[in-house]
């Protein structure tokens, strides 16, 4: 009877562990198929979210926006940078995309970029310095131009009247702004008393891009500071040492660009600038006087010589108030590395030849031997 019993007991205990089993390997098995399940819809989850990141963020975005990476950046503060513009979908997919392919060097500057741009585009916009996009048009400023010419072209190349452009540059509140967002290039001197326009001469001549069909006048003109900004700025730390301004610099090397008609000109031109103020001699130069008489003419008569302008420099000694008009990078490195020379006058021949003189009578018999019909 005992012994029935015990075996009965043992049986009892088996059936009860056999059955313990089977409820170990189902809830086993229930786990390992959620994990399965789960992985499964994590990894297309995953993969699809991947696939999206690599992908432009926005293929019909023709918004151009403005991107700064400092000097020194490494791929991981770029990254975050293009998600903080939203260039990007996330930076650290950009980043191992850029490292799987073997992609590194960068270079620091200002970029226009778009949210159309592929994770290729982006790249070799910033390994190369230029926008790796076809621009839907793009707009030349030549140098040596005023603001009044400068509107005509934005008219026939962006579609901005002319009425509409002038009225943005010199409307006070758009010169406050920009003086904010400018600090470094655009200071109080561009709204002194005699200044004729506050950004006269700081619309920098280049040949710029654009990326969509009708761009604001804000783009338009802040693409234009950006520029005068970027060619600016490696210049500072002689104005420093100089203890001169940006307008000094722009005002200075517009005059240039408007009596020079080669490179070795402007610097000759520049010494005798230099020259004549440390004398405290009247720069008497010819395009001024234009200026200040608010015409184009082919000829400059003893009679404009004597306009009361501020502009004048026949009539007030030093640089004029403000630029007459956009100078170039040539004329600008002539300001800062002119020629050495004991230059005070020149004068130029009907074929744009110009001729330099170290005396007034010297300058006479140039202007003799050179100028016909005086």
């Amino acid at each position: 009877m005992n012994n029935g019993s015990k075996k009965d007991r043992m049986f009892e205990k088996m059936l009860e562990q056999k059955k313990e089993v089977k409820i170990v390997r189902r809830i086993v098995f229930v786990v390992v198929l959620v994990l399965i399940i789960g992985g499964l819809i994590g990894g297309r989850a995953v993969y699809k979210y991947i696939s999206g990141a690599l992908q432009p963020v926005d293929p019909n975005s023709e918004e151009v926006i403005e991107v700064e990476i400092p000097i020194g950046s490494g791929l991981s503060s770029i990254s975050e940078i293009l998600e903080k513009k939203g260039l990007v979908k996330d930076a650290k997919i950009f980043k191992y995309y850029a490292k799987f392919n073997n992609e590194s060097q960068f270079q620091a500057g200002s970029y226009g970029l778009t949210k159309a741009m592929t994770l290729d585009e982006l790249i070799e916009s910033l390994k190369t310095g230029k926008v790796y996009r076809t621009p839907v048009f793009t707009m030349t400023i030549p140098e040596g131009l005023t603001l009044d010419q400068i509107a005509k072209i934005v008219e026939k190349r962006a579609g901005i009247p002319e009425k509409e452009f002038l009225k943005y540059v010199n409307d006070e509140h758009t010169i406050a702004d920009l003086m904010g967002r400018y600090p470094n290039i655009l200071t109080e001197e561009i709204v002194a008393e005699d200044v004729r326009y506050p950004l006269e001469g700081y619309l920098f001549p280049a040949t710029y891009p654009f990326f969509e069909e009708k761009p604001t006048v804000e783009t338009v003109v802040t693409t234009m500071l950006d520029a005068t900004s970027d060619n600016i700025t490696p210049y500072f730390a002689y104005l420093e040492s100089k203890e001169k301004s940006v307008h000094w610099l722009l005002t200075f090397a517009s005059l240039l660009e408007r009596e020079a008609t080669s490179n070795t000109d402007r610097e000759t031109i520049a010494s005798v600038f230099y020259n004549r103020m440390d004398e405290g001699m009247p720069l008497q130069t010819d395009p001024t006087v234009l200026y200040a008489l608010g015409e184009h003419k082919d000829r400059v008569l003893l009679s404009d010589l004597k306009v009361e302008d501020p502009y004048n420099t026949y009539v007030h000694t030093g640089l004029p108030p403000g630029p007459i008009a956009n100078a170039g990078r040539s004329s600008i490195e002539a300001v800062i590395d002119p020629s050495v020379t004991d230059y005070f006058y020149f004068l130029a021949d009907k074929n744009g030849k110009n001729y330099f003189a170290k005396t007034y009578e010297e300058h006479l018999q140039l202007k003799k031997e050179h100028i016909s019909g005086d």
